[in-house]
């Protein structure tokens, strides 16, 4: 045994209590020596966006005479105590109201307590509704109680980068005193529905497909490794459900759609996480073309989802209720070095292109042609792609699952969307030739061998698949994640995950 491994853990030592979670605690225990702690039994008839919905035309005489009892519960976002009355926001799942409380009414024995209670705890209060002179809908209390006692302060400021990074951790705190944090997560939710009723609605059948794969495939990527006790085998997070999706496509399923986790060992940063959610759906009898319009569609009724035609994203004004630009790879990297046009396929021109326009170029020995002319394309046009832009004709010595163009086989039928420089999609029509996907999957096994740890093997499994027969079909990726950052002008992906990867505290 290592010294490493003999060595006993070192003891934690308890952070000191700060002094107001120690008050707090005091009158935690005071509520649980009378009985009231954590009490659940109250609850509330309506929520505060309804109660401000429903009356938002009541005058205080119209709310007076219909006398209006309600139950509402939250937590207490402010509090402002004026001897005999006090006033309290609180705050909800849909919003906040105010509650009115008063010694008269609720009587001494009720009333003082609330004095005492602190911001951030969860309270119910039955009453009637009313409003202020400031003409303010208000709960008039006739009864009131605790429900949660709240043990940590709510911050104060949450502004600048460390908190910001506070703000990721402590996720439950952010989405409480952040109300336009709540309505990021409220969009994502609509996103996520309007794509899954715009495919339900085209005809495509929602499925599963596993996440614990014993061959990571469907993508270029560093999967995640785990061990299967029982089976004592090593298995893979997935990269991607794409061959599975597939497979479903030679079973006789002919459009199938899965919002998916996916895990890819990678770095983090603006744009990445290492678990993050897609949708892929795949259509039998159609080609990347089909695939484009699709996608454009689906974009479009995820804007509406949001109500909106036109984003503000990293200081582009993108426009998504004009048809989307399709532009070919080899092209556009033409249009900025006009002297590569005719030598696609030139491998060594290319290179020594890259490592003039590259900082720090390093390309991996068993790259070709192909390889080349993307990281051309990635750093002479990607960053220039403003506005909804598909990107065609992908070579194949990068495309490994893509069909190859029928006129020029250098290229395949593959398609990415840029938007503001970043991808949102990746789609293609479908590789359905056994033979020639077993030719790609042995370079990507021999590119593996030579130490591309994003390469991926090869999948006999899914081969034997093809060999029933697939289908000529299209299939699309859409990167969930990205797509909700755009149409919410976030500029980080941890602003539109709930729970983002950090680094240990």
């Amino acid at each position: 045994m290592s010294d490493k491994q003999a060595r006993p853990p070192a003891a934690r030592v308890a952070a000191p209590i700060p002094e107001q979670v120690r008050v707090r605690r005091e009158k935690l225990a005071r509520l649980r020596e009378a009985g009231v702690a954590y009490d659940n039994r109250f609850r509330p008839t309506h929520a505060a966006a309804e109660l401000h919905a429903q009356h938002a035309d009541a005058d205080g005489e119209a709310l007076e005479a219909r006398a209006i009892e309600v139950s509402v519960a939250g937590r207490i976002m402010a509090h402002r105590v004026m001897g005999k009355t006090s006033f309290m926001h609180i705050q909800d799942g849909s919003g906040r109201i105010q509650l009115f409380l008063s010694r008269d009414e609720l009587g001494a024995e009720a009333y003082n307590p609330t004095k005492k209670w602190d911001l951030g705890d969860i309270v119910g209060a039955r009453g009637v509704l009313f409003r202020t002179r400031t003409g303010e809908l208000s709960v008039r209390a006739s009864h009131v109680e605790m429900v949660t006692k709240c043990l940590r302060p709510l911050p104060e400021k949450w502004h600048g980068l460390a908190d910001k990074e506070l703000r990721y951790r402590q996720r439950y705190v952010d989405l409480m005193v952040n109300p336009e944090v709540r309505e990021v997560f409220r969009a994502r939710t609509r996103i996520v529905q309007a794509l899954r009723e715009g495919l339900t609605r085209r005809g495509f059948m929602e499925v599963e497909t596993p996440m614990l794969q014993t061959q990571p495939g469907g993508a270029a990527a560093r999967p995640f490794i785990t061990h299967h006790n029982a089976l004592d085998m090593d298995l893979y997070l997935r990269i991607a459900p794409e061959l599975y999706l597939k497979r479903l496509l030679v079973g006789g399923f002919e459009r199938v759609f899965e919002i998916n986790r996916n895990f890819r060992n990678e770095g983090l940063d603006a744009t990445h996480n290492p678990e993050f959610t897609m949708v892929e759906f795949y259509q039998a009898y159609a080609d990347y073309q089909d695939a484009m319009d699709a996608t454009e569609a689906l974009v479009r009724e995820a804007a509406a989802a949001c109500g909106v035609s036109s984003v503000e994203w990293d200081g582009v004004q993108v426009r998504l209720d004009e048809p989307f630009a399709r532009i070919r790879m080899d092209e556009a990297v033409f249009e900025k070095r006009p002297d590569l046009r005719g030598h696609a396929q030139d491998k060594a021109l290319l290179a020594t292109v890259c490592m003039q326009e590259i900082e720090d170029f390093k390309p991996l020995i068993t790259w070709k042609a192909g390889h080349y002319l993307a990281a051309l394309f990635e750093e002479l046009v990607e960053p220039e792609l403003k506005q909804p832009t598909f990107v065609t004709h992908f070579p194949v010595d990068i495309s490994p699952l893509a069909r190859r163009n029928a006129e020029e086989p250098f290229f395949t039928d593959r398609f990415e969307l840029f938007v503001a420089g970043r991808e949102i999609a990746n789609g293609f029509s479908e590789l359905n030739d056994p033979d020639d996907q077993r030719a790609r999957f042995e370079a990507q096994a021999r590119a593996k061998a030579a130490g591309d740890e994003e390469a991926a093997g090869v999948d006999e499994d899914y081969l034997r698949a093809l060999e029933f027969g697939m289908p000529p079909a299209a299939g699309v990726g859409i990167g969930v994640d990205r797509l909700v950052m755009m149409l919410t002008g976030q500029h980080s992906i941890r602003d539109v995950i709930l729970f983002p990867h950090m680094r240990p505290e």
